[in-house]
């Protein structure tokens, strides 16, 4: 079985693969990583993990798991499932390629468009022959709704919300509806450049938000929570078959 660990910027997500069958996850703060695993290697019969970290990783933890299964963690230099056509790949971050890797393996021989919501939205592109051409990177949801107070002098730092409100009809509304309805025209306004382009184009949509901007969005999605978790035990396949 296969341990993935995506260590993000607030979270540590969690998961166990029987092959690519998701047989369980989790989101866990990051002092209870180590605790976590050993429960996990009670449960499961756990030969392999990969880890991939935005943030600041703990190489004790590292050498913790790597006297219990082989491990690999995460960089430009492991071996991927696609053609990285980056022009910088050494500053290519673990999540893109791991979404990568995802599209590669769920959806071969297609254009395909993944969108990320979470601390920033990023989207990413790999064509019909396993290419991975890039794409954009843009402030995520509470991004902006913190960046709009920390650079004003009056405005709120207000909590997010699940719907958009039909006015702007006080300062809070407006804020909401100016957030979340500028997010919405934007990912919509992406996937349609996109698609002037190229005809045939498959969209995942993913991370924290997916819920929200799947019920909003005017474009056909597939929305996958886990997309980035399933990408990264794809890497883990890729390295251990190959």
């Amino acid at each position: 079985m296969n341990l993935v660990i995506d260590i993000g910027n607030t979270k540590v997500k969690v998961a166990v693969f029987n092959q690519s069958i998701l047989l369980y996850n989790t989101i866990i703060d990051s002092g209870d990583l180590d605790r976590s695993i050993q429960l996990l290697v009670k449960d499961y019969q756990i030969s392999y993990a990969i880890i991939s970290h935005v943030a600041k990783l703990d190489h004790a933890i590292i050498s913790e798991l790597a006297k219990l299964f082989k491990i690999i963690v995460l960089d430009h230099q492991t071996p991927l499932p696609f053609l990285n056509k980056y022009e910088t790949p050494e500053t290519l971050g673990v999540d893109r390629m791991a979404l990568a890797a995802g599209a590669a393996q769920q959806f071969p021989n297609k254009n395909v468009l993944i969108i990320d919501a979470g601390s920033c939205i990023t989207y990413d592109f790999i064509n019909q022959d396993r290419e991975y051409h890039g794409g954009a990177i843009s402030p995520g949801i509470q991004m902006r709704y913190k960046s709009v107070h920390e650079f004003t002098q009056n405005l709120p730092l207000l909590s997010v919300q699940d719907f958009i409100p039909e006015k702007g009809n006080s300062t809070a509304n407006a804020l909401h509806r100016g957030i979340l309805n500028g997010v919405i025209q934007e990912i919509d306004g992406v996937i349609d450049q996109y698609k002037d382009k190229i005809q045939k184009l498959t969209v995942v949509l993913t991370g924290g938000d997916t819920i929200f901007l799947a019920r909003n969005l005017k474009s056909s999605i597939f929305a996958t929570p886990n997309f980035l978790l399933e990408g990264l035990n794809s890497i883990l396949i890729h390295n251990i078959d190959g």
